[in-house]
């Protein structure tokens, strides 16, 4: 099932609201998605003032973005279980007041520890909210359109990429990466405001406990084989994309402000994926993934091969990142088309996998960049995509769940 198909919602239909609220309310979920993703990522467009400013070292650093993924990760299908009966709305200003107050403290703490124990507890939030954004725009729309409002609030992701990233990077070097953490917790408050004016009330659907979401992937094959590709792809990813900043410092010299086109540029090519990718999975989710796996790993040798010249960096970004949406999209649909009727669990176990590899990826990028140099972490994304594709490729073409 594509996010585009308009039946089978995997979700439990909301009372009729009105269409104007409706869409308001997944414009507000989309406004949370941004301001998750980016916070979680921020550290990536920050490792070196960080670095310096915290005195310690650029792989420590890359800890940031370790913490948060594992608590995102661990953490998710036990508290999407113990919250079932929990108003979704409810629930995610909640979270929302979680990520907010974790960013002023970010901002101000006086230390490495401190901020690394915030950014654990931020994780937890970020993957609640993970696993519950998407059914909660669906359930507030027509039900003709929830899939299409699921594809907006995944047009967050993009929008993430392409301007909150570059945009912390830049304020950093406009003023310092604290100031860009306290505009973060300021922009986190004003999501929370939006959530709670709104989104209607959303009493929980379509949730399980927690032995249930575990047994998932025992008797749903397609689901298992979906969250092992889930594994390398954002090892692999993740693991050379969080070290892109100092690579770049290493082999070019490059200037922040080159740094924050290049992620720009890279987050440009991801909006192009998406809509290729929104296109393409409609006709073959396995080959939209097998295809962008395979540019990305281009993408990668690019970097490597041409990326100390300015125009091959920016090539190599740019399809990297336009092979990054095509992906992304291809595996969120792969999991959907693997579980529809337990969607909150599904997703629970995706964001599981996911979150917990973006913190892998950043551990093991971070030990490479450290003891062997930051151009092994690139051929540590290059290895890490090919084993996805490869299993993509030879699992054939089984869609139908196994239960």
């Amino acid at each position: 099932m594509s996010m585009q198909d308009e039946t089978n919602s995997p979700v439990t239909p909301q009372k009729q609201v009105s269409p104007t609220r409706g869409w308001l309310g997944v414009a507000a979920i989309t406004a949370s998605l941004f301001i998750f993703l980016t916070t979680e990522l921020m550290p990536i467009g920050l490792l070196t003032p960080l670095s310096a400013s915290l005195g310690v070292s650029v792989g420590s650093v890359g800890l940031m973005v370790t913490a948060q993924g594992l608590a995102a990760g661990l953490g998710v299908p036990f508290i999407v279980a113990w919250t079932r009966r929990v108003n979704r709305r409810r629930l995610l200003t909640t979270l929302l007041a979680v990520l907010a107050v974790g960013n002023l403290i970010t901002a101000i703490a006086p230390n490495y520890p401190l901020i690394l124990g915030t950014r654990l507890i931020m994780g937890f939030a970020s993957g609640v909210f993970w696993a519950i954004g998407v059914s909660m725009a669906m359930r507030i729309v027509p039900p003709a359109h929830a899939n299409r409002a699921a594809a907006v609030v995944m047009s967050g992701i993009s929008i993430a990429t392409v301007v909150g990233i570059p945009l912390g990077t830049l304020l950093e070097s406009a003023g310092d990466w604290r100031t860009t953490f306290l505009i973060w917790a300021g922009l986190s408050a004003l999501v929370f405001l939006a959530v709670a004016v709104t989104l209607p009330s959303l009493p929980s659907a379509n949730a399980v406990s927690v032995r249930e979401v575990f047994e998932l992937p025992v008797r749903n094959v397609p689901l298992r084989l979906v969250l092992v590709m889930v594994v390398f792809f954002v090892l692999g990813h993740f693991g050379a994309y969080t070290f892109v900043r100092p690579y770049l410092e290493d082999s070019t010299s490059a200037t922040v402000g080159f740094i924050t086109v290049v992620l720009i540029v890279f987050g440009t090519g991801g909006a192009i994926g998406n809509f290729i990718g929104g296109q393409t999975v409609n006709k073959s989710l396995r080959g939209s993934f097998i295809v962008g796996g395979l540019i990305m790993i281009a993408a990668l040798v690019m970097l490597l091969t041409i990326g100390t010249y300015d125009v091959g960096v920016i090539a190599a970004m740019i399809l990297w990142g336009l092979a990054f949406g095509v992906v992304q999209l291809s595996q969120i649909n792969m999991t959907l088309s693997a579980a529809p009727e337990t969607f909150e669990a599904a997703m629970s176990l995706n964001t599981m996998a996911y979150n917990t590899c973006i913190a892998l990826g950043a551990l093991i990028g971070g030990l490479f960049a450290d003891h062997v140099g930051v151009t092994s972490v690139v051929w540590f994304g290059i290895v890490l995509v090919a084993l996805a594709v490869v299993l993509r490729a030879s699992t054939g073409r089984r869609t139908t769940p196994a239960i």
